[in-house]
């Protein structure tokens, strides 16, 4: 494999992509620039606030991309290079840009409102609810998750097995907390400086970027907060219950565009490291990453099972992912400027992930022989020590190792808090919908239903769920994640392919990603499923010792996963098909 011919031809084939096929869907769909977005029309200075493009662009990039494009592609490696790329390429531009784009759109012209509310309109009542509550428990999941993630790595005093406290890592963990803390504070100076203090968008910029650096040298060499794992649990759940309902301007919008300064760099330090690693010869000597392995996975050391449906749940940011049209017509539909600018932020988001990926790919390759014999597999230190001797083989730059590496990682790790407040606000804004008529907002509503629609109610709740799952054990059901979200992917979709076709528009590019996520999606559940029931139900006194709560969850809860896509994938096809509760 040669790691710089496959990057750079891949990107390629991404730019072709979205110039081409991109511009293609918005003149099938639609898109006007002439229309007023819910921006400005419904502009509350909380949840719909406009934004510059390149101010969204930052957010929505942000929130959908951390540790996603990179954790998918290097496990799924252990079938071969060839199947992640083709999954990658065909994936992210003919499914996933499409299924962002699309979500994004299909948001913007129905009030910046969730797809539930589009379900509700274009398929029904019903499929709405189904839609929002499952949808709601995949997003508590990840709050847990990202919660319990950020905790760790923050945490001051972290253990190996014997109970002692590893010193690099407290360190390090030490590091990545002040930096954060520090990056919050940064935010909040810019969103007034340039949303009330009038300030240049270009002069806040470079301002913003030469504080990221302060910020990054402050972090790395004065670090005196160490706080245990369970303490830093109670900051997060108090810092994403006020994040969630604060105004977009003074916190969401700055700090995801100035953290999006950090991923950006760490793209281009990657590719220097692809490419310089390539031109000088070095990439030779790490040319033994097979193309393709075989059908099933015999490398991991808890296999990932068949190709088919593993690789497709598996790498999932770096080609689809549901939790992106949550993403789209959640947060950033409320944001968007100008209909122009869903083409750049959504199609053109989700195919930089891609290239991300490909790039994941080429750091994985440099080191396969390590990864092989499993001494590096956890998907973040793959990236980091991949690139980083990448970096170091170029001529001049062999010093910068240890550096290159530890940015890497912290880069990572602080885009992890990133999209957990966006979670969490996401989740708000489901909770809410759930109890809402199409069109109503939490004002209209009176009773119980006024106090559970209450923004900082909606969000306690959320977070007392998600926090107290990740304080609990969310890791027996997790699982299940990879699954539930290509299922929303799917979903999302059906749904907007149920919504153009009820407007007159071309739906048809809809009709084979959204099949093949379903079929994709169903396989994995019921093989999930299967398993789980044969572990209940063995007579091995070694496999029933290793079955807990999780499992129990995961059977039940996968196989009602299972039947919801069965309900609302026959619904949404007699709206598709059949023209069942057709609306314009």
């Amino acid at each position: 494999m040669n790691a710089m011919l496959v990057v750079l031809i891949g990107c390629a084939i991404l730019v072709v992509g979205y110039i081409f096929y991109g511009g293609w869907l918005a003149k099938q769909w639609g898109v006007d620039d002439a229309k007023t977005t819910p921006a400005h029309e419904l502009e509350d200075g909380m949840d719909y606030v406009p934004a510059k493009a390149p101010v969204l662009m930052g957010h929505h990039f942000s929130s959908i991309a951390g540790a996603g494009p990179i954790n998918g592609p290097i496990q799924a490696a252990v079938f071969g290079w060839v199947p992640v790329v083709l999954w990658v390429l065909i994936g992210g531009i003919f499914f996933g840009a499409v299924h962002d784009y699309g979500a994004l759109f299909a948001s913007i012209r129905h009030k910046g409102q969730s797809l539930g509310e589009v379900v509700a309109v274009n398929i029904g009542e019903r499929a709405k609810k189904l839609f929002l509550l499952f949808s709601y428990l995949t997003l508590v999941l990840v709050v847990a998750a990202f919660a319990s993630i950020v905790a760790g790595t923050f945490d001051g005093f972290p253990k190996d097995k014997a109970g002692n406290v590893i010193e690099a890592s407290a360190n390090t963990n030490a590091s990545v907390a002040m930096i954060s803390i520090l990056f919050i504070v940064m935010a909040i100076i810019f969103g007034i400086l340039v949303y009330r203090r009038g300030a240049p968008l270009s002069v806040a910029t470079v301002a913003g970027v030469i504080g990221i650096i302060i910020c990054l040298v402050i972090g790395l060499n004065f670090h005196p907060i160490y706080l245990s794992n369970t303490a830093w649990m109670w900051i997060i759940a108090v810092y994403i219950l006020i994040a969630s309902v604060a105004p977009v301007w003074i916190l969401l919008q700055p700090r995801d565009y100035l953290s999006s300064f950090l991923l950006y760099g760490m793209m281009v330090i990657a590719a220097v490291g692809v490419i310089g690693a390539g031109l000088t010869g070095a990439d030779a000597a790490h040319n033994d990453m097979p193309a393709f392995t075989g059908w099933v996975d015999t490398i991991s050391a808890s296999s990932l099972g068949t190709m088919f449906p593993a690789l497709f749940v598996t790498i999932a940011c770096g080609a689809i992912s549901g939790f992106h049209s949550l993403v789209g017509s959640g947060t950033t539909a409320k944001q968007l400027d100008h209909e122009r600018d869903a083409k750049p932020i959504a199609y053109g988001g989700m195919l930089i992930e891609c290239a991300l990926a490909l790039i994941s790919l080429a750091a994985v390759s440099f080191i396969w022989q390590e990864y092989l014999a499993g001494d590096i597999r956890v998907p973040t230190q793959v990236f980091a020590t991949g690139i980083s001797r990448m970096v170091a083989s170029i001529p001049g730059l062999e010093a910068t190792q240890t550096t290159v590496a530890s940015l890497l990682v912290l880069t990572v790790s602080a885009f992890c808090l990133t999209s957990l407040d966006t979670a969490t606000r996401l989740a708000r804004y489901m909770f809410q919908e759930f109890w809402l008529k199409p069109g109503e907002t939490y004002k209209d509503v009176t009773g119980f239903k006024a106090v559970l629609c209450n923004p900082l109610v909606a969000t306690a709740i959320t977070v007392v769920l998600g926090v107290g799952l990740g304080m609990t054990g969310y890791s027996k059901i997790w699982p299940l994640f990879g699954a539930a979200n290509q299922l929303l992917a799917a979903l999302a979709l059906l749904t907007v392919c149920a919504w153009l076709g009820n407007i007159g528009r071309n739906n048809k590019m809809f009709y084979i990603p959204m099949g093949f996520m379903l079929i994709v999606t169903l396989t994995s559940l019921f093989q999930t499923v299967t398993a789980r029931i044969g572990m209940i139900t063995s007579s091995n006194p070694e496999v029933l010792a290793k079955v807990d709560w999780g499992t129990y969850a995961q059977a039940i809860l996968g196989a009602l996963l299972f039947v919801l896509a069965i309900v609302l994938a026959v619904e949404g096809c007699m709206t598709i098909f059949f023209k069942k509760n057709k609306k314009a």
